[in-house]
């Protein structure tokens, strides 16, 4: 299987104390990671992310991350059917891979792989 479906989305944020309360309100949870750089929430099988530095990094909006067994295969695919790399593939820490494009329509979509 080459996608597990949506199971993560980050949201570009400029204030994280103001996102922070509000996502904790929304899912009335705590978030399980707190960083300058990061705030992670896992309610109802979702991982949801509030990125400080998004904007920074032209993230307009919401994005949804597919989970992906080869993220470089799947990169690939994408930008060869017309998808325009915003963020190539990174490792936000313990192996984890993540990329970001822009579909022909300007929607945000995100890649994720896990380590195996």
């Amino acid at each position: 299987m080459t996608t597990t479906g949506v199971q993560t989305i980050i949201y570009p944020v400029k204030d994280a104390d103001r996102a922070k309360a509000l996502f904790s309100a929304l899912l009335e949870v705590e978030p399980y990671a707190d960083e300058p750089y990061y705030v992670g929430f896992k309610a109802a099988g979702q991982d949801v992310g509030l990125n400080p530095n998004g904007h920074a990094q032209g993230l307009t909006g919401p994005v949804p991350y597919w989970h992906v067994s080869d993220i470089r295969a799947r990169l690939a695919a994408v930008v060869e059917a017309g998808a325009e790399v915003l963020q190539d593939i990174q490792d936000v820490g313990n192996g984890r891979l993540i990329a970001s494009v822009k579909d022909p329509d300007g929607n945000l979509v995100g890649l994720l792989q896990d380590p195996s």
